[in-house]
């Protein structure tokens, strides 16, 4: 019995472990994504919701109600629009 309580801890750690990473990355992702808002000029003090439509292309909207569309042109910028 005590065997098996392992054999079911580890995918569970590993499981719980691997939320944690995945939390991380987002976060890093929406300051990311805040980071080139600001440099194109625009407000967005905090990303609290991003979706992405594609390759390089992304719909955000930041904590003060402001929403993006981030996404790379045909010639290779980044383009910020305010939707």
């Amino acid at each position: 019995m005590r065997q098996r309580s392992h054999a079911l801890a580890f995918p569970l750690l590993t499981l719980l472990g691997s939320t944690g990473v995945i939390a991380a990355d987002e976060q890093a992702f929406g300051r990311d994504l805040k980071a080139t808002i600001a440099l194109q000029g625009f407000p967005c003090d905090q990303v609290v919701n991003s979706k992405r439509n594609g390759d390089s292309d992304y719909t955000a909207s930041c904590k003060d109600g402001n929403r993006y569309h981030v996404f790379v042109d045909p010639a290779g910028r980044v383009v910020v629009k305010k939707l």
